[in-house]
């Protein structure tokens, strides 16, 4: 079995590590170079970094704070945030990062995932999946022109689809957390494996900070609907949270920012825990 991957996450927000609960409620966790410093000499399998107003602000990724961030650590780099087209990309590559995170861009157009990992692989193209159980009265953004892609054959499954059962659906969410849309979180994600996505980054939006633990049902449905990586996030409070992701909710990594930012827990201590608890780790 392949090591599990322990991911501190960095969202930044005007070149600042933030934290918050739901996407709201910022609060300053430090400077980004410091920490991702920080989590290399500790021993973290990779870092992701999220510009995460990137896309609402329409503006590019601090593209000078990637570099130094890549500079200073020498574990892999995933890096998201306002990303449309190839160039953004090829900034973000040569900038210093190994992989790039895309999600309301990925939503806008799905064949940009298709054209982006025929140009740069499928190893370095990470889809953002941000996904929210749906509630009875859930507002949705309106589908036209964002999601006209939806009346064409290979695409329109994805389309939200309320089961007569009651079984839980989820649908995504962009613009860092701030817009919903009419589309089913687990079905896309399975086409964005299609369309030649290397890695799914999954966020529980009903999780994130709250410290309560992932949603283990969400994350183990997206990890046996697709055969690429799933990174778990959202929801992490205690070392436990971290094995249930990994085992129950089957995911390949687990993402954290609150426990590790506030030094809560240490990568070291976290790995040594889930060794402790069977689950095969890099030391």
């Amino acid at each position: 079995m392949l090591a599990k991957r322990i991911i501190p996450c960095l969202d930044v927000k005007d070149g600042r590590v933030v934290k918050g609960v739901n996407f709201q409620n910022l609060t300053d966790a430090g400077d980004p170079v410091e920490n991702a410093r920080f989590y290399d000499e500790e021993g973290a399998d990779e870092l992701v970094f999220l510009d995460i107003t990137a896309s609402h602000e329409k503006r590019k990724t601090i593209l000078d704070v990637v570099a130094r961030t890549a500079d200073d650590v020498f574990m892999p780099l995933t890096v998201g945030g306002g990303i449309k087209t190839l160039d953004d990309i090829r900034d973000l590559l040569n900038a210093g990062c190994d992989k790039v995170s895309i999600n309301t861009t990925a939503v806008r157009d799905p064949y940009f995932i298709q054209k982006a990992s025929e140009r740069f692989g499928s190893q370095c193209i990470v889809v953002a999946v941000d996904a929210k159980r749906v509630i009875e009265g859930m507002s949705f953004e309106p589908d036209d022109p964002w999601l006209n892609w939806l009346s064409e054959p290979e695409l329109g499954e994805t389309r939200l689809h309320l089961p007569s059962n009651g079984s839980p659906v989820w649908a995504l969410s962009t613009h860092g957390g701030r817009k919903m849309r009419r589309l089913d979180a687990i079905k896309f994600a399975k086409k964005m494996e299609e369309l030649g996505a290397g890695e799914i980054l999954l966020t529980s939006m009903d999780r994130d900070g709250t410290k309560i633990g992932f949603d283990i049902v969400l994350t183990s449905r997206i990890a046996e609907a697709v055969t690429i990586p799933v990174v778990a996030s959202g929801g992490v409070g205690n070392l436990e949270h971290m094995r249930e992701g990994l085992v129950e909710g089957k995911a390949d990594a687990a993402l954290a920012a609150s426990i590790f930012h506030y030094r809560e827990y240490s990568i070291r201590e976290t790995k040594e825990y889930l060794k402790s608890k069977g689950v095969p780790v890099r030391l």
